[in-house]
Formats: structure tokens, sequence, C-alpha cells
């Protein structure tokens, strides 16, 4: 890092104290007498030489959406790799893997035909197929798809168009709450010979967004479109009063085979110890509804930052590596991928962060369920406390880019951060550039920058990898067996195909 003195400190955090920012976002910062995290590396990360406002604009405004396989995929790939080598980073390259299927959506459109005519806002859910060209059959309420629901209804649902109720996403256990409640609705309306799905949306307002019901990359088995909600809600009370009703539905979907895409892989070689590795990864797929700008163009953009104020200072005593993933938002494909691929390798990857809720303010890290890991990672995080940002949360999460390293028993870390903001926006057509607080995600980068620099310097690494029968513990406690059986994730797990081995030493 180039040397800056007490002027540039103070540069810097005038210049953080006077970025724009709607008093509806998080709460401004100290100043500096009262606390203000000034250290160099903070202020390089605040200072005028920032590109993550323009990395950010590049990606959202110019490239926009980013589904893994689509044209906006194949640009977004080549803005990685320019972004890493703009900054100073030499080494920087594709790494490819396999995914079982490639998607993206055409079209979608509905209209309802009877009791009366009008049409009908849909989007197709991720990784569903097509309906046989225009699909015209009955509409039944399948309540909230549960398979109570599909029973009760008998054969009703019999080539039919099963539409299900949801209720209003307030929260992070609503947004969960309708995950989990996917796989049970799919396969039930399967069983129940459904002709197709028309999940009603939880986002008011007719804002529409795109999510996946299936969590392996593969094909759905039957199509499966979100209605909007105020749509949704008027067929549900025009079935009410008339009893019967008749919908067709439109769905195009380009869907195909195996094939291989690449993950963005960029490093900095350490000083002192080149074969220990800190990762920091965030996923640079995105759904195209709106342009992927706090899910997960933000992130991405910390991740170039970070690796600017790396590469202009002293070199790290640990190789840092810098992976901007694909394939997240369907199936988390590409961090299983980077897994796979350097397993090998992983009793020397120190520890794997990763950023992906927006720009909410970061309050620390998530620590996946290795609470013995709080008391270093809040030494490594002490130059942010003044900003909150050096809390441990013990939870396990699965969902996000970590969840590979966590099986395989990696130190691993997500980034906690506020979500009120980010929420409404999630996958939807509304998550676009205006959306993001810079001034926030410039803080976001100088944590992060100071959380992988600290594990990069640290004199011994953070902690052990964990034993199978240790991550095994982790995935009880924090209620991801029950998590991964319903996404259908457990028997990969089970039989080794995923995850640390039995006969692995610690």
């Amino acid at each position: 890092m180039k040397k800056l003195g007490a002027l540039a400190v103070a540069a810097a955090c005038l210049l953080l104290s006077t970025l724009s920012v709607s008093s509806a976002q998080a709460p401004a910062v100290s100043a500096p007498a009262q606390g203000m995290p000034t250290s160099p590396l903070i202020a390089n990360v605040l200072g005028p030489g920032s590109r993550l406002d323009e990395d950010l604009r590049v990606l959202t405004d110019e490239i926009g959406g980013r589904i893994t396989g689509s044209a906006g995929y194949e640009k977004s790939l080549r803005w990685g790799q320019e972004a890493f080598r703009r900054v100073g980073v030499e080494s920087v390259k594709l790494e490819s893997y396999d995914a079982p299927a490639r998607w993206e959506p055409e079209s979608a459109s509905a209209m309802l035909v009877a009791p009366a005519q009008f049409p009908v806002r849909v989007v197709s859910f991720g990784l569903a197929p097509s309906t046989p060209g225009v699909l015209t059959a009955p509409l039944v309420d399948a309540g909230e798809g549960r398979q109570a629901d599909f029973d009760k209804l008998g054969s009703k649902v019999k080539g039919a168009i099963a539409l299900v109720r949801s209720k209003p996403m307030l929260s992070f256990l609503d947004l969960f709450t309708e995950y989990l409640a996917g796989p049970e609705m799919v396969r039930a309306a399967m069983d129940g010979g459904a002709a197709a799905i028309l999940y009603i949306s939880t986002r008011p307002r007719t804002v529409q967004y795109r999510h996946m019901n299936n969590w392996d990359g593969t094909i759905a088995p039957l199509p499966v479109a979100q209605v909007a909600r105020e749509d949704g809600l008027r067929l549900l009370r025009l079935l009410e009063k008339h009893g019967a009703a008749r919908l067709s539905l439109d769905v195009r979907n380009r869907v195909g085979g195996p094939w291989r895409p690449s993950n963005v892989v960029a490093e900095i070689r350490g000083s002192e110890k080149p074969g220990e590795v800190v990762l920091l990864g965030a996923h640079l797929d995105a759904w195209d509804l709106g342009t992927g700008a706090l899910d997960n163009g933000v992130n991405c953009a910390l991740v170039v930052e970070v690796a600017r104020v790396l590469a202009a200072g002293p070199r790290p005593k640990r190789t840092v590596r810098f992976v901007l993933f694909t394939g997240e938002e369907t199936g988390l494909l590409g961090s299983r991928g980077y897994v796979a691929a350097h397993r090998g390798e992983l009793d020397r990857h120190v520890a794997a962060v990763i950023h992906d809720i927006g720009d909410g303010r970061t309050r620390g890290y998530y620590d996946n369920g290795r609470p013995e890991l709080a008391p270093a990672l809040r030494q490594i995080l002490a130059p942010v406390a003044a900003w909150g940002a050096d809390g441990a949360n013990h939870e396990a999460i699965l969902g996000t880019d970590n969840f590979d390293f966590l099986l395989e028993g990696v130190p691993n870390f997500v980034a906690d951060q506020e979500t009120e903001k980010y929420l409404p926006e999630y996958h939807a057509e509304s998550d676009t550039y205006d959306k993001v607080d810079l001034r926030e995600a410039r803080i976001n980068a100088a944590i992060a920058a100071v959380m992988v620099s600290g594990l990069a310097n640290a004199a011994a690494p953070i902690g052990p990898r964990q034993s199978r029968d240790e991550v095994a513990a982790v995935l009880q406690k924090g209620g991801l067996d029950a998590q991964m059986k319903t996404y259908g994730l457990w028997a990969d797990w089970e039989n080794g195909r995923r995850g640390r081995s039995a006969r692995s030493a610690r």
C-alpha cells in the first residue's frame, strides 16, 4: 500500500462524511474526533482513488442482468478480468466448472379467459421449463401449495393450473419460509398431475422477481410462473365468487444440457506464506428483471476495490485470492465448482470470506457455527470496531457461496449486514443502481479490506479445518441438515459426493 500520512487520512474521513446519503438509509458515520476508524488501509478505500462507483455503474447500467450463460454473463466475465487487471492484480484467469443445465428466459404472458377476460402479469421461475405452447386450462385454488392443499383438490388439479397463495414478505424469515415451501409445492403439484403452477408474488405494487425451487441446478419438472400480487389476488377473488376459471399461460424459456461456465479468479501472491490462501468472493451472476445492483453487483465492485488497495501496498504475507463466482443464483454452482477443483488445496485455505447481502452496513461476520473463531475474528476487526463492525454471528447459513467451504470444514465467513433496504429489491425488477448507497458500500469495502488483510497477515491461521464429524455437528446444531433435505442437497453430503470426506485427516 502506498504510504498515506495523517493529512490523507483526514481528507478521506472528510470525503466520507460528505458523501450524499438519504436519511432513510444507514446512520451517519461518527466524526473522526468521536473515534472514526482512520488507518491508512481504510483511508485508501475511502479516498479519491476508489473505483467502486464506476465499476458498479458499468456492471449494472451497461451490462445489466447476468444470468449464467446469457450475453450479460459473457460481458461480465470480460468486465471482471479487465477490472482486476486495471487495479494492478497481475494473476487473473477464468476457471471453468460443470453445470447440469443451461437456462435463459425468453417470454412469459398470461390471459384470464373466463369468467372475465384480462391480461395477467407473470414471469417464469428460474430453471423452469416452457409450457407446451399456449397452455389453456382450468385455474384452481391450491391454497398455500402444501401437500394437504393438493390432496384436498383431488382430481380437480389434474391438467389444471394451480394458483398458489403467499403471504407478504416482511422479513428474512418470510423469505426463507417461501424458499422452504417451494420444493413441497412442486412435488405435490406433480403428484396431483397439475399442468403448471402460478405462484402469487409476495411483493406489493406489482413488483415482480425471479426465484427458483430447485437448488441442484437442474431444470424443474413442470412450468412454474409467478403472478403479480395484485393480479393473483384478483384471480382468487374471481375463483371465490364464480367457483371456476380458465387461464391461458405461455412461458418460453431456452433450456440446454450440461455445460461448463466459468468463474473469474485473481490473486495477489503472498510474500511469506504463498501456499496459504485467504479467499474473498462475491457472486457475479444476477437475475435479469433488474440489473443486479444490490444482488450482487455492489459486492463484486467491493471485491475489486479490496483488490485495488491490497495491490497498491505491501504484499500480504499469505496469498489473497479474489473470486467472482457465477452460477450462484442457479444452485451455488460456481463456488461448488471452485471447491471441487481446489479440493487438494483446501487444507491450505485459511479462510473464505463472502459478501452477498447488498449494501447494508456490515456489523461483523457470520462465523457459520464456529464460535471458537470469534475472539480472533474480533481482534482482526478491531480497527473497524468504532463502526460497530466487529461482531461475530454464530448462526450457520445456507444460501450463498460460503456453503461448500462450510461443508469442507474450511473457516468461512459471510458479511453480516443490515437487510432492511435489501429485502424489497431482492431478485426483483427494482434491483437497480439507484438503490445503492455508495457511502455504505465504501464503508463495507473498507471493512472487507481490514478483514482480508487481517486474515492474510495474522501470525497464525484463524482456525483449523474441521473434520467431517465436526462439520456434521455444525449442520445439525444449525438446522442446516433439515434445510439440505428439503432442498434435495442431503444425499450428496451423505454419500460423500459433496463436502468433507470421512477419510480426510484434520
